[in-house]
């Protein structure tokens, strides 16, 4: 167990700089479980995208299949499914939590094109939305009206992602602006050619909005942050800064896709974790008053049904 800690930390810190900042402000148990949890996020979407097409199905069957001996208690070698299952042991993680974000990679695996906002907002949903639900789940969040609130930060990263990897996944073969935002399926129609057709003034403008209902979402994850415990909040709020940022560099090259990946500089990822320091010193001192007597909240209950709890906003 020692060892697959380590090596869902190192994925951690490999693959995502910003949410290894963020999972440094956790406590050493919400570290590791937030560790293995993006361990196994990450090992799974690789599972997917790094194969073929033509086995993209394939490859999201042996993750159900691994997901359900997980449940059952197989043992395992490879240390995210180590660790996933010490998370599942410790938080009893509700299985539809993980199922669903398999369903999200089944969307990548059959090439699904997204004609509407809202068929976008169900892939977001399950490989982002149920991210924010698992996390709560570890965090033990009291307040089931908070679950909600999870989900739309999640969604609005995700969204994030979208509008930053619009020229990566057009080579990779994939466009997931939809055509209602775009205007139309023309762009669609030219997926797989020269990324030129990226500079249309249309995907600027799908960008721009996808990044403006991003913000409104980001704003409603803000509510939510403080039914979650005082450390588990202040990593929340410095990941959820950090994404927001890359969104308005994002709007300073004039959402054009072809500027290059936007990142955030580490200095600037340092300001702006202070910063969230600051805010969650200002808006949640009863849940670090709770924090600190040892008032540990109680895992929810209740579940989210996708859309009608979720969407419309």
């Amino acid at each position: 167990m020692t060892d697959a800690r380590a090596a869902c930390r190192d994925s951690l810190a490999t693959g995502s700089k910003s949410f290894a900042l963020a999972a440094r402000l956790l406590s050493p148990r919400l570290a590791d479980h937030a560790a293995a949890l993006y361990a196994w996020c990450r090992r799974a979407d690789d599972a997917v995208d790094l194969v073929p097409p033509a086995e993209a199905p394939a490859a999201v069957a042996r993750l159900r299949d691994e997901l359900a001996r997980c449940y059952r208690g197989e043992r395992f070698d490879e240390p995210a499914l180590v660790a996933l299952q010490a998370v599942i042991r410790d938080t009893r993680l509700p299985r539809a939590y993980p199922e669903a974000l398999l369903d999200g990679l089944a969307m990548d695996a059959a090439a699904t094109a997204y004609a509407t906002l809202d068929e976008l907002y169900l892939y977001c949903y399950r490989v982002a939305g149920v991210v924010g639900l698992m996390m709560s789940h570890v965090f033990g969040v009291r307040d089931d009206r908070a679950l909600r609130q999870a989900v739309h930060l999640g969604i609005a990263m995700q969204l994030t992602n979208v509008c930053r990897d619009v020229a990566e996944d057009w080579q990779r073969g994939r466009l997931y602006l939809p055509d209602d935002v775009l205007g139309g399926p023309a762009l669609r129609a030219q997926l797989g050619g020269p990324r030129a057709a990226l500079a249309a003034p249309a995907v600027a403008r799908a960008i721009d909005r996808l990044l403006a209902i991003a913000d409104v979402l980001y704003r409603s994850g803000d509510r939510g942050i403080p039914a979650l415990p005082w450390r588990a909040g202040l990593a929340v709020r410095a990941a959820r800064a950090i994404y927001a940022r890359i969104g308005r560099e994002l709007r300073r090259r004039g959402c054009d896709p072809l500027a290059g990946r936007a990142v955030v500089p580490a200095w600037r990822k340092a300001l702006l974790a202070a910063a969230a320091l600051v805010r969650q010193l200002v808006h949640a001192p009863r849940t670090l008053l709770a924090t600190l007597r040892g008032q540990l909240p109680v895992v929810p209950r209740a579940t989210l049904r996708f859309p009608d709890d979720v969407l419309p906003l």
